[in-house]
């Protein structure tokens, strides 16, 4: 379940501009009316406001309920109660007294739920038969959750495992001093997850007068989106929803005061947002002096609410500021060396809400000499204009991002949600895109002025005092954990089927179109798939130069090479090829994983020959300029120090180290003296040997018509040449450790401790894999539905989240089980995890488990297939392992095959808990006293 402590776990009004990659021209952009055409709206008589979107591209609906109530509602003392609420949704109902979790994956549906500022939301997402089902179940817990002491002692000790998680990074530690100094009178100032402090006192009648209160039909939208017929569907929801009485408690004498406190403190902070002509003296910055490993700085200005006409401006000038790396403060801050990154984005809400830029430092740079610029930076825009070419780059960027954003129908309904619930109208979306058009450089320029006020700036650094990011020491031992834990019966599924709503008469889902496979007389591999219903491509790739080829004395010069790609050619400098992309529409990023370098792109339609042209550019002719090269490096070492900073990056170096002996290359990772020791000879010679056509795949999904893009992929890369054969690795087989392997890591200053559990598993091609992943999905598939989770979240409440997974690629990856827990939980939930294991090898799956299993993934395949850039994933995928081009297809149909038998084998091979490596990374204090 998401919070939104940042707004970046948000879909948005405007996503935040840091993370841009995308633009389009201005003319090439849809008219903004598409995101609400077709819409219906309807209010039921108690209130309930429902929205309604056919879109009938793929057979799957969405369904979500905004409730329009977040930690802005929360007054002194019960700090975080709207985030308990929301975990509490999922405890179950009078009537259905189950884990709501495992009724959603029952059904394939892919669900979750977040809280904010404003709003409260919960989701999912399944093929088109399973929609009344859906209805059922939200209108269930909209009125009737169970709320009791049982759920709540169990719920509040996850919610608490997940703060604590949060106090592992410096970041969340910096924003919230930064923000309870900038808003000290407002609710917004407070984490949205609340404190432990306030979660630890709830009571039940402080959370079920909080439900009674705001979870009212009235208070709340339904949005439904997807491939259904509107008029019955309606029926149905006011058969369902129509029924709900109002029980919002009008005279809430409490929430009332706090409202008049809060206009008290909105109209200050409106105050607070507008220029003034007397000279205010900075408030000093806030300074955190605390374990970590990267120096930070975030500063906050105070802003409108959403509906403020300077909203646009304000966005516009955001893009300015941070929009990509053409972007001012990219330009000025990361470009010059002094940080490793800076994004920004402005949080527009219900209530005046903030502007904030974050950064984090380079190796050895001062926090004050990135203040000090930075200020130079907003006070350079403050005086002069910005110019067209700037102005239309970030109103290309924030038109292509909504389009881009919305190929899917979960981002439509969310979309519609978010503008209906925080600007009171679905519409918001077309008045505001139309007003971002009309922005002028005046505009800009006065939004600069008025919110980027010096006098009215929160600033806060943190300055790390654990030198190096080196990791604490560390303990080994081999044996047993000192609980003995009995895990109790599983779930079983047939008693779980009695609570669960009737499916309408099964449809047939739509037949997936397979995609067209060729290569080019060079080698390159290319798979097409055309999609004519949304004027967007998107492009993945993979290129076998991946980190397997590092070797531990160069670790790190895969992912170094890949990362340079971009930052010159024979042709055009970093910036030039920056802007190319990101003032025609299209993105283009490089990243290098084990068994390959990952290529991503995006764009409109229209901007498909750029695309393309710069993929073969790169390819083809990159420079690798020698002072770009060291700003990378200098990244890729604050990079290195934050991993050896955080339990779940130090923990996954340590348990994969254990499973891989030192020669093998799953075990290399990167250090600061294999960063610092490679050359740019050495990125050069590693282009010229693993950057070849005959290793390149590269599948496309989207709107274009498939001959021309034949032709001009011939053309493009027609020069690019490869000579002799390409390198192969020879991987050697590895083998289970002898005994149960304990290792902890210790470092200090965190809070919450994660712990990896596991051996080297199976390839993707191994004829087991098909009922490994249905055995995961039984085991740990889901946190919510699955044995651990059961078990190790849900009864005992020691964990946020517990997965299991095979990573299974060309070549066998591990087989984990991942948690997070308080310190001392950590035994526990490692000896009750290792229970499961015994109990799994022991006793087997029912027939019923079995079936509940493949019926939920196969279930919620086609949901994945119903977004673009899923699809074009899963086709390199397929093609890349070596699967056939019909795996798409037949997928489904793999996992239904799998019988009692072929589980009964994955058992017996695929688990082993005398054979475990159990890693646990985080503070010191793991183990109880006296254990």
């Amino acid at each position: 379940m998401l919070i939104g402590f940042f707004l970046s776990l948000l879909l948005t009004i405007v996503p935040l501009s840091g993370n841009f990659t995308n633009a389009a021209t201005p003319t090439a952009v849809a008219p903004a009316s598409s995101f609400t055409q077709g819409v219906q709206k309807t209010v039921l008589d108690n209130g309930l406001t429902v929205l309604t979107k056919e879109v009938h591209t793929a057979p799957v609906v969405s369904v979500q309920v905004w409730y329009k109530v977040g930690s802005r509602n929360e007054v002194k003392g019960e700090s975080g109660i709207s985030h308990q609420l929301e975990h509490l949704m999922f405890k179950g109902t009078n009537d259905r007294p189950v884990q709501f979790g495992r009724l959603f994956s029952a059904l394939g549906s892919q669900f979750n739920a977040f809280t904010s500022y404003d709003e409260t939301a919960y989701f999912g997402t399944v093929q088109r038969d399973k929609l009344e089902a859906l209805l059922t179940l939200e209108a269930d817990r909209m009125e009737n959750s169970l709320i009791g002491p049982e759920q709540l002692t169990s719920e509040k000790r996850v919610v608490i495992s997940e703060l604590q998680g949060y106090e592992n990074s410096p970041d969340y530690r910096l924003n919230r001093a930064v923000m309870r100094d900038a808003f000290p009178s407002r609710a917004y100032g407070l984490p949205v997850g609340g404190t432990k402090a306030d979660v630890e006192k709830f009571t039940v009648e402080q959370v079920r007068n909080y439900y009674q209160t705001y979870y009212s039909p009235e208070n709340a939208t339904l949005v439904i989106t997807g491939d259904f017929a509107t008029e019955p569907v309606l029926k149905v929801v006011k058969e369902t929803y129509g029924k709900l009485s109002q029980r919002a408690k009008k005279d809430t004498v409490l929430d009332n005061a706090r409202r008049a406190i809060d206009r008290y403190s909105a109209s200050s902070a409106l105050a607070d947002a507008s220029p003034s002509s007397t000279s205010v003296a900075k408030k000093a910055p806030i300074i955190l002096k605390q374990p970590g490993s990267a120096a930070l700085l975030q500063a906050v200005y105070p802003l409108p609410d959403i509906k403020h006409p300077d909203v646009p401006a304000i966005d516009v000038m955001d893009a300015i500021l941070t929009g990509g790396r053409s972007s001012r403060l990219y330009q000025a801050l990361v470009e010059s060396g002094l940080a490793s990154s800076v994004s920004g984005g402005a949080a527009e809400l219900i209530e005046p809400g903030w502007y904030e830029i974050s950064a984090t430092a380079a190796p050895g740079q001062e926090l004050g000499k990135i203040a000090q610029v930075l200020q130079e930076s907003l006070a350079k825009l403050q005086q002069q204009p910005v110019t067209s070419e700037e102005l239309n780059r970030a109103k290309t960027q924030m038109q292509a991002s909504y389009i881009l954003g919305n190929q899917d129908i979960t981002s439509q309904a969310s979309q519609l949600g978010y503008n209906q619930t925080i600007a009171g109208d679905y519409h918001f979306i077309e008045k505001y895109l139309a007003a971002i058009a009309k922005v002028t450089p005046n505009q800009v320029q006065q939004a600069a002025k008025t919110y980027l006020n010096p006098a009215k700036q929160t600033i806060g650094f943190f300055e790390p005092t654990q030198p190096d990011g080196k990791a604490g020491t560390s303990g080994t031992d081999s044996g047993r954990t000192v609980e003995n834990f009995s895990p109790g019966k599983p779930v079983d599924p047939a008693e779980l089927a009695k609570y669960l709503p009737p499916a309408t008469s099964a449809t047939d889902s739509t037949k997936q179109s397979l995609p067209e496979e060729f290569t080019l007389n060079n080698g390159l591999k290319v798979l097409l798939l055309s999609d004519r219903n949304l004027p967007t491509i998107n492009l993945s790739g993979q290129i076998n130069a991946g980190t397997e080829f590092d070797g531990n004395q160069k670790a790190g010069l895969a992912n170094l090479t890949a990362n340079n790609l971009m930052n010159g050619t024979q042709t055009k400098n970093a910036l030039t090829l920056a802007k190319t992309l990101e003032d025609k529409g299209a993105g283009l990023n490089f990243s290098a994983s084990r068994e390959g370098v990952n290529v991503s792109g995006e764009g409109l339609s229209a901007n498909l020959p750029i695309l393309i042209q710069t993929l073969a550019d790169v390819l083809e002719n990159a420079t690798f300029p020698a002072d770009q090269l060291e700003l990378s490096r200098q990244r890729a070492l604050i990079s290195l120090k934050a991993q050896l900073d955080d339990p779940r990056g130090l923990g996954r170096q340590v348990f994969q180290q254990a499973i891989y002996p030192e020669n093998h290359p799953f075990h290399s990772f990167p250090t600061a003296e294999s960063l610092k020791s490679i050359t740019r000879d050495d990125l050069l010679s590693f282009y010229q040997t693993h950057y070849r056509p005959d290793t390149t795949t590269i599948a496309l999904v989207g709107d274009f018509d498939s001959v021309k893009v034949k032709a001009l992929l011939n053309q493009v890369f027609g020069k690019w040449q490869a000579t002799g054969k390409p390198p192969v690795l020879k991987i050697q087989s590895v083998p289970l450790p002898q005994t149960l392997t304990r290792l902890n890591k210790v470092i200090p200053g965190k809070s919450e401790a994660v712990t990896y559990i596991g051996y080297n598993g199976i390839s993707r091609k191994d004829p087991r894999y098909y009922a490994a992943l249905v055995l995961n999905q039984i085991l740990g598939g889901d946190t919510l539905s699955s044995r651990l989770g059961t078990e190790v979240r849900d009864r005992q409440g020691l964990t946020y989240g517990i997965y299991s997974g095979f990573a299974a690629g060309i070549n066998p990856g591990p087989f984990l089980i991942q948690m997070q827990t308080a310190p001392l939980d950590a035994q526990k939930a490692i000896a009750s995890t290792l229970a499961l294991l015994k109990q799994l090898r022991e006793q087997g799956v029912t027939e019923a488990e079995l079936n509940t299993a493949k019926r939920s993934i196969s279930n919620s395949y086609p949901v994945d297939l119903a977004n673009p850039s899923n699809v074009s994933s899963i086709i390199l995928d397929n093609a890349v392992l070596g699967l056939s081009r019909s795996e798409i297809r037949e997928f489904p149909q793999r996992i239904q095959a799998v019988t009692m038998a072929d589980m009964q084998q994955a058992i017996e091979d695929l688990i082993k808990p005398e054979n475990l490596v159990i890693v646990t990374a985080g503070p010191g204090d793991t183990v109880p006293k006296g254990s």
